[in-house]
């Protein structure tokens, strides 16, 4: 058991997971740019899929309860990089089961919509690896070298493996990763549904609405320069999608003034974890021992293959095959609601969703 500087117990990793000291994943996604602007821009960009953002417009959830969606979701991804090799593949392999019930029609092309569905899966990969090497560029310490970016690509194909989709089919340079985006671009939407999520996407005040009434002009600040920091790394072909009007002096006032902030703000880990806790709380003891430095149970690290064979998942891939098939069959054949079931057993591994009756569970 480590402590932090406050004396809190930090409760150790069991290993390094899926990639460890000496990653690219580790350093970029450790930098507080990460869990913050990149985090954001990358929830942003995906709802350029019209097929995602179907499913997002569907449930309803980042409307009805943004706060424990926003957490969970950031969980998901700081598990990846961060996590465990055990409870990170428990959480992959549950996250199936709970995009099995986002399924249904799309609204403006008519046909149909699989959350687990490979391409979607690349695109939610992909975008958010890449917001969050943006944001590290931007805000951060700069660029990656050469060889460090194709190491962080490599990594993002290890990612790949705990999703549907193939690692071949990630990008493993710059040039592949723009052709990548060129491809993708006569595919995505800038639709109602989209431009409305992602405007509401980037209201960081819907996640610290209980601050007291004498910081809300702070908070207010912080907002606009939050919004304005992840419109700023968006190209304008997104920008013109998504309906983000931005003057080009907040481009320019934006970096100076986070580059400082996330600067000033790296000097500390117990400031990263606090804002980490205000932000997603079910994340902070995933991340707190890779920031403080807690060595784990077992320093090793494992390949999602290997974690697999020694916790018994299936691939992604296919993973759940007949409760799937069970979710067409209710939603495509006799026209039900899917059954929520994955979303209740993937509350502890990704945290609450809140009082059933508040959330409406079917099963």
């Amino acid at each position: 058991m480590g402590t932090s500087k406050r004396g809190r117990a930090i409760t150790p990793a069991e290993d390094h997971g899926f990639f460890g000291p000496g990653s690219m994943a580790w350093k970029v996604w450790g930098y507080p740019t990460s869990l913050t602007i990149g985090f954001s821009r990358a929830v942003v960009v995906e709802e350029l899929d019209p097929n995602l953002v179907a499913s997002v417009d569907r449930t309803q959830d980042i409307y009805r309860r943004p706060k424990t969606r926003y957490d969970r979701t950031i969980h998901y991804f700081a598990l990846v990089a961060f996590g465990d090799s055990r409870t990170t593949s428990r959480a992959a392999d549950v996250l199936v089961k709970v995009h099995s019930k986002a399924i249904g029609t799309e609204p403006y092309g008519g046909g149909r919509y699989d959350a687990n569905d490979p391409d979607s899966q690349l695109w939610i990969l992909v975008t958010g690896w890449h917001s969050v090497l943006k944001a590290y560029e931007r805000y951060g310490p700069g660029r990656l070298s050469e060889a460090d970016e194709a190491q962080y690509w490599a990594e993002c194909a290890r990612a790949a493996e705990l999703q549907t989709c193939s690692p071949d089919d990630v990008p493993r340079s710059r040039a592949e990763l723009h052709a990548y985006y060129e491809r993708m671009r006569p595919v995505m939407s800038g639709s109602p549904i989209a431009r409305r999520a992602m405007a509401h996407l980037m209201d960081v005040s819907q996640l610290v609405d209980d601050v007291p009434a004498v910081l809300r002009p702070a908070r207010w600040v912080v907002g606009r320069f939050f919004r304005a920091g992840v419109i700023a790394t968006l190209p304008h072909w997104m920008r013109e999608m998504g309906d983000l009007r931005q003057p080009r002096i907040m481009d320019v006032v934006a970096r100076p003034v986070l580059r400082a902030t996330f600067a000033a703000v790296a000097l500390s880990t117990r400031v990263q974890l606090r804002i980490l806790g205000l932000l997603s709380p079910s994340t902070v003891p995933v991340v707190a021992p890779v920031l403080l430095g807690v060595p784990p149970v077992t320093p090793e690290v494992l390949t999602p293959e290997q974690a697999r064979e020694r916790y018994g998942y299936a691939k992604p891939a296919e993973a759940h095959l007949a409760w799937r098939a069970k979710q067409h069959e209710k939603v495509f054949g006799r026209g039900e609601e899917p059954s929520d079931a994955g979303l209740v057993e993937s509350e502890p591994v990704l945290g609450r969703l809140g009082p059933p009756e508040a959330i409406g569970l079917r099963g």
